[in-house]
């Protein structure tokens, strides 16, 4: 068996502290691509809620029309089976 020295020991460590130093970095990169993604995903959350919002007016606007129509009908006395 290898007689284990300082030397070697110092070698084994810095090693160990170089590949430490690549997956701080890794870690460094991953930790901005999740803030990126969070970012896009708060853009995305309110895209969804302005078009929910618009949704929402869309159907209002529908709802008075068709209430508009109904008026409209019964003052003309048009009725359903009536139309051929």
């Amino acid at each position: 068996m290898a007689e284990v020295s300082n030397e070697l020991m110092y070698e084994v460590l810095k090693a160990v502290q170089a590949r430490l130093e690549q997956v701080d970095g890794k870690v460094d990169e991953v930790k901005q691509e999740t803030q990126a993604i969070r970012t896009q995903m708060q853009a995305v959350r309110q895209e969804l809620l302005g078009i929910h919002q618009e949704l929402g007016g869309i159907h209002s606007t529908l709802t008075r029309h068709e209430s508009r129509l109904d008026r409209i009908g019964a003052r003309l006395e048009l009725s359903d089976a009536s139309v051929p």
